[in-house]
């Protein structure tokens, strides 16, 4: 599967976009992909659902939040791309409602919207790795790490003009567009000498040769939630690679990695822990005091316990990420048998095999390990 794209780079918008400036963005989108004016296209029929899922995050104020913080791991329910086009029409029928209505006439002769709009640069996103411990991952953690990058030049301040000064591209007379023109047709692309922007630097910048950035670093908190998991990947808008000349940063993705536990395997949000018991702890019953996250629990061993039976303690797991739900700790018991005896525990040993309560007589509630997989799983 793709990755999915920034929705701000799909509405082509800064980070720090208004309300309106968003409705407009995405308003502009879906005329330039409805329909009706793509009939059988499928791509643009993509692109028409990848606007309208943008729309759809960056429209709600508490769904932008968690995109700005999380990315698309905070609004992991929002996807279009199975949605049908009355899904669309039905959700943002009072935006598109109006689009062939007049309201947005077309010049076919000069293109629509009046002109060519400056192109805007977006840096790179960059990926981090970073390693966190079960209980590091139990309460969430801030980490502050050292990131190389690019950087606005700070000589230019990010425009990449040595003085500030520009001049109409002659190339394409600043409109960013070269018309080539042949019998009936006209073709028309991005001026290829200022890249669309109608104007060019009259004098670059020597520490950033004209680009606006320069390598350096920073140093970055991270704000990691509880609950986060082994290959998740969270992002940090706006901290990855800066935009040429003042363009878009990119993003910052932190990719999860877990600690290995000396005390844990974990499943989900439930943390699994083998807790080994002697024989006399298992056809007695004891009270053992087993590990958790942040500390011990006492945890009763039932007389007759059984190699593999499982005793589930409820709430001493992990919590789930944007959710209040904690996972459980499952403790799986281990019978030990000692690999060697002294004499006397021989002979006691010996006159326990003849004892006819020793002997397996396996019931109908005593399951097998298959049985006990599947009902640990179900």
């Amino acid at each position: 599967m793709a990755e999915k794209r920034d929705y701000y780079e799909v509405l082509e918008v800064p980070k720090n976009a208004s309300a309106d400036e968003i409705k407009k963005a995405y308003r502009k989108k879906a005329l330039q992909y409805h329909p009706d004016r793509n009939p059988g296209d499928k791509e643009a029929e993509e692109k028409f659902k990848e606007a309208a899922e943008a729309y759809g995050v960056l429209s709600d104020p508490d769904k932008r939040a968690r995109y700005d913080r999380y990315g698309h791991a905070g609004v992991s329910g929002q996807d279009f791309s199975g949605a049908s086009m009355n899904d669309i029409f039905s959700q943002f029928g009072d935006i598109l409602g109006d689009l062939f209505g007049g309201g947005f006439g077309f010049n076919f002769g000069g293109g629509f919207g009046g002109g060519q709009q400056k192109p805007v640069y977006r840096g790179s996103n960059l990926r981090v790795r970073v390693k966190l411990s079960l209980e590091e991952i139990s309460t969430g953690v801030k980490k502050k790490i050292k990131v190389n990058k690019y950087v606005p030049c700070q000589k230019c301040h990010g425009s990449g003009s040595e003085d500030g000064q520009m001049e109409t591209c002659k190339a394409c007379g600043g409109k960013g567009q070269r018309v080539m023109r042949s019998g009936f047709f006209t073709q028309v692309s991005t001026c290829s000498v200022c890249g669309g922007e109608g104007q060019v630097i009259k004098k670059k910048c020597t520490a950033c040769n004209g680009d606006g950035i320069v390598k350096g670093e920073e140093v970055i908190e991270l704000d990691i939630p509880a609950g986060v998991a082994e290959g998740m990947q969270l992002s940090v808008r706006g901290k990855g690679n800066a935009g040429a000349r003042n363009g878009i940063a990119g993003d910052l993705l932190i990719l999860i990695e877990e600690e290995k536990n000396k005390d844990f395997e974990r499943d989900g949000n439930d943390l699994i822990h083998n807790l080994f018991i002697s024989f006399p702890q298992a056809a007695l019953g004891c009270d053992v005091e087993v590990p958790c996250i942040g500390g011990t629990v006492i945890v009763k061993i039932p007389a007759g316990a059984q190699s593999g039976d499982i005793i589930r303690v409820k709430g001493k797991g992990l919590p789930e990420v944007n959710s209040r739900r904690i996972g459980d700790l499952i403790v799986n018991l281990n019978v030990w048998t000692p690999k060697k005896l002294s004499k006397d525990e021989e002979k006691l040993m010996k006159d326990l095999l003849e004892s006819e309560n020793f002997k397996p007589k396996p019931g109908a509630n005593d399951k097998g390990v298959f049985d006990k997989i599947r009902d640990f799983f179900s």
